[in-house]
Parts: C-alpha cells; structure tokens; sequence
C-alpha cells in the first residue's frame, strides 16, 4: 500500500507539473492563439469553428509528442537547425500579420464550405507547426523537463500537457464565439485584427532579435 500510494503521488506531482507548465506556455497570446480565438468570433456557428481548435490540439499534441520522445536534443543541439527554422519563422510570421491586419471580419457572407474549411485548416496547422517560437519552447521546455520522468511518470506529464492544449483551444473557441455574438458589427473583431497582426509583427521582431543575438 505504502509503495502504491507513493507511485500515486508522484503520477499526481508529474500531471500537475506537465498541466501547468504547458498552460504558462500557451497563455502568452501569439499567432496561434489569436487565431483560434478570433475563427471562434467570426465564424456564424460554433461548430464551424471546431476544426480549427481540433487542429491546433493536434498539432500541439504532435510537437508535445516529438519532444517528449527526444526529438528536442537533435534541434537544440544543431545550431544551424535553429537557424533554418528561425529564418521561416520570421519571415511565416511577416507574412501572417500582414494578412491578419488587412483581414475584415465579415457577419454576413457565406463562403464555400469546403473551401473554406481546407483554408482555415491548413491555416490553423501553418501558425502551429512554422511557428518556431513555439517550437523551441515546445522542444526546449517540456521536452528536457520530460527526461526527468520515466514509465507512468512520463505518461501523466506528457498526457497533462497534450490534455491542457485540447481545453485551451476549445475554451479559446468558445471565448471568441461569445464575443461574435456580442459584436455583431464586427467593430471589435476589426481592432482585435489590428491588434493580434501587431502581436504577431513583434513576435517576429523577438525571433530576429534572439537571431541577431545568438549570431
């Protein structure tokens, strides 16, 4: 009894250090963040903004995945690695504020569903995957911090972080979907626009900054 309460313990101590690491991860607001919040405001039905939410989680659940198996010391410790996806970074997150700051929230069109939803997809999983910053946090923060775990252990952290990314994005979608039903001009929408490009420009500028420095 006394060996299996310990075990339980320390399963409970490596969910609770998974979860809330991951959740001071993921709360500073980024492009990824932004945009799920803001498919759940404009999009004319919950439901139609789901997809981006199930693809942020997967996405996340596969960088949290490959960190955790050690793929982490391979891109930590091949400079030029970091440099590669620093550089696409850049240049991804230039390319996505623009289209965020010239984007207008629309209440009233209708745009082809399939289209739409492929769009908003693929979209979800570019500012997930290309998004270096995350990556790097993903690799550098939970992937070594999951090296002090092994069996069980190792499961609960990783499962609490993987968990913590699925509830934040759905709560991210339905916060945004409150919102879309509140503004329905779309007045909000237009300056929460304006203010998540300038967020994504200046998580560029911190990838250029931590490049410039590095070099």
């Amino acid at each position: 009894w006394g060996r299996d309460r310990s075990d339980g313990k320390e399963m409970i101590s490596a969910f609770l250090h998974g979860y809330l690491l991951s959740f001071g991860l993921i709360l500073p607001l980024g492009p990824q963040n932004t945009f799920v919040f803001t498919q759940g405001a404009t999009q004319q039905k919950l439901i139609r903004s789901l997809p981006v939410a199930v693809a942020a989680s997967l996405a996340d659940t596969f960088l949290i995945l490959l960190a955790v198996f050690g793929v982490s010391v391979i891109v930590l410790t091949i400079p030029i690695i970091k440099t590669i996806l620093t550089l696409v970074g850049i240049g991804f997150l230039l390319y996505i504020g623009w289209v965020t700051w010239k984007s207008e929230p629309t209440t009233n069109e209708k745009p082809n569903e399939f289209d739409s939803l492929k769009k908003r997809i693929v979209f979800a999983l570019s500012v997930s995957l290309l998004n270096p910053h995350a990556i790097l946090d993903t690799m550098g923060v939970i992937g070594t911090s999951a090296i002090t775990y092994n069996g069980d252990e190792r499961f609960a952290f990783t499962f609490a972080c993987i968990l913590n990314s699925w509830l934040w994005f759905f709560g991210l979608t339905i916060m945004g979907r409150a919102l879309g039903v509140v503004d329905r001009n779309g007045s909000a929408l237009k300056v929460l626009n304006k203010v998540s490009a300038v967020i994504i420009w200046i998580s560029s500028l911190y990838l250029a900054v931590g490049l410039v420095g590095g070099v």
